[in-house]
């Protein structure tokens, strides 16, 4: 399994974008990459990126264009990789834990829509793998997903190995199943619990489990189920944490809510 060598993520870098205000209208912020020290990687890979959360606009670094902060990020591997700072792009596999949408001007909060465009970015980047599930916000079709590659692949309830790795996920948040990518504590639960029997190296979630502080908030009852049988790595997003790392079981919880984190050995 991938484990962590250390429960403290080392800030890396921070990329520029515009976000919807609590309040109403835009606020510029940045989106913090950190670096979390593993025992192993994937055949294939280098280093493994991990985002969530990605609901804001950012210029390409590349073309300059502005669009959604995911394609942004997937732009910002090929300038990483001129600098020396990372591996190519065809080097660097990709989990994502969904919500991957924002408003075009960054100015209504929790909107919804189309997100096939940052599956597309990483994809021509040339990333090895892309394995992701879906957010509450996202929309986004598993087959159309699956026609970027081999090895890319929109995860509910499935597993899918790499290099030596694998990876299950379940996407979407428990709420009422009659709204898009929710379903009853009941059926998640259920999902869950399918794809970590027997439990993978890594689980992808977007609701995901409560940590060990009393401020890194999530559901205890999913907790409850991993702590079981619990994955090497769990990673969720949807809520954020101030510090991105608690431990599960054997295993540890990283949470990625508007954070991108990559995975070094």
């Amino acid at each position: 399994m991938m484990r962590l060598l250390s429960g403290r993520a080392e800030r890396w870098t921070s990329v520029p974008f515009l976000s919807a205000a609590r309040g109403g209208g835009t606020e510029a912020v940045r989106l913090d990459v950190e670096l979390l020290r593993v025992d192993s990687l994937p055949a294939g890979c280098s280093a493994v990126l991990v985002a969530g959360d990605l609901q804001g606009i950012a210029p390409s670094p590349v073309s300059g264009q502005a669009g959604l902060l995911g394609v942004a990020l997937a732009d910002y591997l090929h300038v990483w990789a001129d600098e020396g700072l990372l591996p190519p792009p065809t080097e660097l596999g990709v989990l994502l834990t969904g919500d991957l949408y924002s408003a075009p001007d960054a100015d209504v909060r929790g909107a919804s829509g189309d997100v096939f465009d940052v599956w597309l970015a990483f994809a021509a980047a040339g990333c090895p793998m892309v394995f992701g599930v879906a957010g509450n916000h996202d929309e986004v079709d598993a087959s159309r997903v699956a026609g970027l590659g081999a090895d890319i692949a929109l995860l509910d309830g499935e597993r899918r190995k790499f290099g030596g790795l694998t990876v299950a996920g379940v996407g979407g948040v428990i709420g009422d199943p009659g709204r898009a990518m929710r379903r009853t504590g009941k059926e998640f639960l259920a999902a869950v619990e399918r794809a970590t029997n027997p439990a993978p190296d890594v689980l992808l979630l977007h609701e995901g489990p409560t940590g060990n502080a009393a401020d890194q908030r999530g559901n205890p009852a999913i907790r409850a189920l991993l702590e079981r049988r619990p994955p090497g790595l769990t990673l969720c997003g949807h809520v954020h944490w101030e510090r991105a790392t608690a431990s599960l079981g054997t295993g540890a919880l990283v949470n990625t809510d508007a954070r991108a984190v990559i995975l070094v050995a």
